[in-house]
């Protein structure tokens, strides 16, 4: 049974960007925002270092545009960067005003800035290492004590609600209730995408199984075209324990003096690049996957326990704590890690204002392709773009609103399939086989076979997804599954058209960087 709801505002995804879109717009405004999990669940919370602004006065936004464009390795979007490197300050204050708890200092900015790698400056504004919670607790606080905005948990969006030919127009989503496992049509005037990117479909990830592109995936299956998709973001140092698959050891741990090093206690970075264990991210990502392979180790140790101890535990007291549950003192011990999928630089093609090729539909923060991560995010950019751009999406929604009092009633979904259990143990397993294909292949250093024998073998798993969905069953894995085999599809497709090395995407094949720098854009219905 299908049950219908309205309003002028959907938001898809709880984390920094939507419940900032959520936000930025009136109290007039009706919103629904809708989590597949519960709404802290998302890759928010996870996030440990911080949020990069330009607030020290030894600092300028100059420098932080210049290390932003030097990172994304000559495919930045510079009116991007600007606009988002020259919104930090305000987004802070923004932030503040909500009743974040910002780590303070006698800093001249009044904050405490750590440095994270690519940086020049010391400009990351942090919650000591649990800035993503902090963020996420406080904005959902602020969400949860208005009126217009209805929370959702566990509540998965299936496919996009569009009508019209060619541009179409989205009129809402058909989204799963977990729970009560019915199927809900949501019809809204402006529809808005923040599910976050697709580091799901490698094995080793520092986001949680949840993000598994289903943004991305909807917005392609609704005509809206795609771009950089191969330029996944490998985080350096996830905690290597059977247990703990989405641990992230956050960079500023490498910021205070945290030193990588091999089984036998060498360093290796320095052979590597003159910034050492500083170096940007996809610099430190492909040295440890060299070092892992050369050496036949599963794992690489991150050490700072040539700190004090009472530093550690007091500038770190969440990751000291989490890695002390697994047996690990990251005072006396050095820390088993290994480079994990972490960061989609790629997404739906948007414009400043989130605008998507859909008329009505508006993407924002990893789901989204806004031009500012080039080639490689700069650590801690990820945030800021969240804010800034969910700022911009909602002063277009609220300047729009007037010119859609009235819009033609959301199409019905067409159709009529059932929730099932039955199939679990074989859609895991499918998952499973799916990011091991991935991590082995479409990791951090790449060749043409590989990436040809990955699409061969993908093809087999999407045989096997459309006839799952063909028999009518309909569950949270397999919605995952058809959206995991989709968004795998469009990085390799995108891989393969890469014929150079440059950034986080490094071809044995191709190993030069080319002299022209372009962007690698899909378009449905079109052959790559």
């Amino acid at each position: 049974m299908q049950h219908r709801l309205c309003y002028d505002v959907i938001i898809i995804g709880s984390g920094a960007a939507g419940l900032t879109t959520a936000l930025r717009l009136p109290a007039a405004v009706r919103i629904a925002l809708i989590s597949k999990d519960l709404p802290d669940a998302g890759a928010t919370c996870w996030a440990q270092g911080g949020v990069a602004a330009v607030l020290d006065d030894h600092d300028h936004i100059d420098q932080h545009v210049q290390d932003t464009l030097t990172a994304g390795a000559g495919l930045c979007d510079q009116q991007a960067v600007q606009n988002v490197v020259s919104h930090g300050r305000e987004s802070i204050q923004w932030l503040i005003s909500q009743g974040v708890p910002f780590t303070t200092a006698s800093q001249s900015s009044g904050f405490h800035l750590t440095q994270e790698g690519g940086h020049s400056s010391r400009r990351i504004v942090h919650v000591a290492d649990a800035t993503g919670r902090a963020i996420s607790n406080t904005l959902l606080q602020q969400a949860g004590s208005k009126a217009n905005i209805d929370l959702f948990s566990h509540h998965l969006a299936i496919d996009l609600l569009n009508v019209g030919t060619l541009p179409t127009r989205c009129l809402g989503a058909s989204v799963f209730d977990l729970k009560h496992r019915q199927i809900r049509l949501f019809s809204s005037r402006f529809t808005v995408l923040a599910c976050g990117g697709a580091s799901s479909a490698y094995i080793f990830s520092s986001n949680g199984d949840g993000a598994s592109g289903d943004g991305i995936a909807m917005a392609w299956r609704g005509g809206c075209r795609v771009a950089n998709m191969e330029f996944n973001q490998f985080h350096p140092t996830c905690l290597y324990h059977p247990e703990a698959r989405s641990m992230l050891i956050s960079e500023a741990l490498r910021g205070e003096g945290g030193l990588l090093k091999r089984p036998n206690g060498s360093r290796f970075m320095p052979e590597y690049d003159v910034h050492a264990e500083l170096a940007p991210r996809d610099i430190v990502a492909r040295a440890m996957d060299c070092e892992m392979k050369r050496l036949g180790v599963n794992c690489l140790y991150l050490d700072i326990s040539h700190k004090p101890a009472d530093f550690i535990r007091s500038h770190f007291p969440n990751i000291y704590q989490r890695c002390l549950s697994y047996g690990i003192d990251i005072t006396t011990d050095p820390v088993p890690v290994v480079p994990a999928a972490h960061y989609t630089c790629g997404g739906i093609v948007v414009n400043q204002h989130g605008q998507t090729d859909t008329q009505g539909l508006f993407a924002v923060g990893e789901c989204s392709f806004t031009g500012l991560h080039g080639a490689n995010r700069l650590a801690s950019n990820s945030l800021l773009e969240c804010f800034v751009s969910a700022r911009h999406c909602a002063q277009w929604i609220t300047r729009a609103m007037a010119q859609y009092p009235n819009l033609p009633p959301a199409p019905a979904w067409n159709e009529n399939r059932q929730a099932d259990h039955g199939n679990m143990g074989i859609l895991i397993h499918h998952i499973k086989v799916l990011r091991r294909l991935m991590w082995d292949n479409v990791g951090i250093v790449r060749s043409t076979a590989g990436l040809q024998k990955a699409m061969a073998q993908l093809k087999l798993l999407q045989a096997a997804s459309r006839q799952l969905h063909h028999d009518r069953t309909i569950s949270k894995h397999l919605i995952e599954l058809r959206n995991l085999t989709l968004v795998s599809e469009l990085i390799i497709r995108c891989a393969l058209a890469r014929k150079e090395s440059r950034g986080l995407h490094y071809s044995l094949d191709y190993p030069e960087r080319a002299n022209v720098a372009k962007n690698t854009i899909l378009t449905p219905g079109q052959k790559s």
